[in-house]
């Protein structure tokens, strides 16, 4: 009787479970995105270290901070706040301020995440709200680009500036992004550089070769979903190939809007986020495509050169209402009118 009781267990649905679990999930995210920090470090040298190592600490430590005392260790080993650190780190210059990167980590967290309730609660990507709020906050440092020119040792930019201090440039020289100069002086840039991302910008806008092998391998373990960045490539590769078709002089190339900026690192990590994007196979085609319009008209017409980060924010935004008006129906019942 004694061995019957213990084979008898009565629980609640699922009865089949996963073997994917949140920490097996976001330590394959960090596994594949290691490759894409060395790479920024080869370019950037000793900045993109401190900015990454600053990125990762702040989100930690605010991470630790809003959680009860109790749980303060099990969500740190959730490696979700480590994630956020790492992507924050990929969307900043070199040469940013490390005190504006702490700023802007504890912003991510606190803002992105634990005020909503934490992991699973939020509504906008974490790492792209903490950018968003240093974009409004410091304009000018964010966008101070240092170009890579093989220095391993030296800081960059402002890299040592004291809060609410200008900071001294460092090294001296910046130069602009490939968008900055294609928006501004209609300058394309070479295929081969930016696969191999010998250009200036933020620390993950640095070989695309290296981001689309992670988004493949993503892919075939099923971290994320394929319709979101499908949806989102074919979308900006359509819409501005009628544009560059119209004049190939001011508008650029299909190609050139894939591998440059953000795109790759948005469309493979921000965009496929597991909480902020749709559930429902069609609420998640309606969000690629709202991502990939957007980031066409913001590039093209915006004030800015660089338009993923807003383009995801405000797409994460209709996710609820996605959710709700794209709900698949449940076996055996009408659609509802």
């Amino acid at each position: 009787m004694r061995t019957l009781s213990k084979k008898l267990l009565v629980s609640t649905a699922p009865f089949l479970k996963d073997q994917e679990t949140t920490p097996k999930i976001m330590m394959t995210v960090v596994y594949t995105l290691i490759p894409v920090i060395l790479v920024s470090i080869y370019y950037f040298g000793l900045g993109a270290l401190l900015v990454t190592l600053m990125a990762v600490f702040s989100c930690m430590f605010t991470e630790w901070l809003f959680n009860k005392s109790d749980e303060r260790f099990k969500s740190l080993k959730d490696g979700s706040g480590l994630v956020t650190g790492l992507l924050l780190a990929l969307t900043l210059p070199p040469g940013f301020p490390l005190w504006m990167v702490f700023v802007g980590g504890f912003v991510a967290i606190g803002m992105g995440k634990a005020m909503w309730g934490g992991l699973g609660q939020n509504v906008f990507n974490p790492a792209l709200l903490g950018r968003a709020f240093l974009q409004a906050a410091f304009p000018t440092a964010i966008t101070t680009w240092s170009p890579p020119d093989g220095r391993y040792f030296g800081l960059r930019g402002s890299n040592a500036a004291l809060p609410f201090f200008q900071g001294e440039n460092i090294d001296g020289t910046t130069g602009a992004t490939p968008l900055a100069q294609m928006k501004f002086d209609h300058l394309p840039t070479d295929t081969l550089d930016l696969l191999l991302g010998s250009t200036g910008g933020s620390l993950g806008e640095t070989c695309a070769i290296i981001l689309i092998l992670a988004g493949i391998y993503l892919l075939a373990k099923k971290i994320i979903n394929w319709r979101i960045p499908l949806s989102i490539v074919l979308t900006v590769s359509i819409m501005s190939g009628v544009f560059y078709l119209i004049d190939s002089e001011i508008y650029p190339s299909p190609i050139f809007m894939i591998l440059s900026g953000g795109m790759l690192l948005g469309t493979v990590y921000m965009a496929t986020d597991l909480v902020t994007s749709p559930l429902t196979p069609k609420g998640t085609w309606i969000f690629g495509i709202g991502i990939g319009i957007l980031i066409v008209l913001i590039r093209n017409w915006g004030g800015l050169p660089e338009g993923v980060m807003y383009a995801i924010l405000l797409m994460n935004a209709a996710t609820p209402l996605l959710n709700r008006f794209t709900k698949i129906r449940t076996y055996g019942h009408k659609k509802s009118n």
